[in-house]
């Protein structure tokens, strides 16, 4: 998704270390309890008795859970993203193929290493606000996608290239969560397909 994603912003900033150590508690314990729980059954009142703070504490920095599940949501995506681009510093000479197989296989054992992440993004319980603003093709991910086009493959640049690389990423989302949704034994059939599809409409 160039630029790094910014966090969410949360209903106060937590300017002192003990205010930061309280955000970070109520990061954790959302993401605990996503790892267990279903996506529904998760409150923010038992986000805080899971934080072990007060539930007024809690809304003093966010105003719903929605924030808490934006403000992970944004940290794992920035995660994974200077993971990316680690992985590929160290990946030269790849064809669009091999480059789209390495993307794909690393999202994918992100969402297998990350449940927290895995049960909000698949599900799409990432606000539309948010998720606006970390999937344009200058942002994360898709401006990693976006720089190996323009700067190691030499390639025309399409007139329609930031629609392109939007179309793929949402199409790449749909198939992914479609591919989660399948028994273990047809996923990797769906995510090879997958893999074939998104190189072969940019390319």
């Amino acid at each position: 998704m160039g630029a790094t994603a910014r966090p969410a912003p949360v209903r106060r900033t937590p300017v002192q270390g003990r205010s930061s150590g309280t955000v970070r508690q109520i990061y954790g314990a959302a993401s605990a309890l996503l790892g267990r729980v279903p996506l529904e059954e998760i409150t923010t009142s038992r986000i805080a008795a899971e934080a072990g703070v007060s539930v007024g504490a809690l809304y003093r920095f966010f105003p719903d859970k929605q924030a808490i599940l934006d403000g992970i949501a944004v940290e794992r995506v920035e995660e994974f993203r200077a993971s990316l681009e680690r992985c590929l510093e160290s990946s030269n000479g790849l064809d669009p193929q091999a480059f789209f197989d390495l993307v794909i296989d690393a999202y994918v054992a992100f969402l297998d290493a990350h449940p927290d992440f895995r049960a909000i993004a698949l599900g799409r319980h990432i606000s539309a606000s948010t998720r606006e603003r970390h999937v344009r093709p200058d942002v994360g991910p898709a401006a990693i996608v976006k720089r190996f086009i323009l700067d190691r493959l030499g390639l025309e640049v399409p007139p329609d290239l930031d629609l392109k690389l939007r179309i793929a990423s949402e199409a790449g989302d749909r198939l992914i969560a479609y591919a989660y949704e399948r028994p273990q034994e047809e996923r990797g059939a769906v995510i090879a397909e997958l893999k074939l599809l998104l190189a072969g409409y940019l390319f």
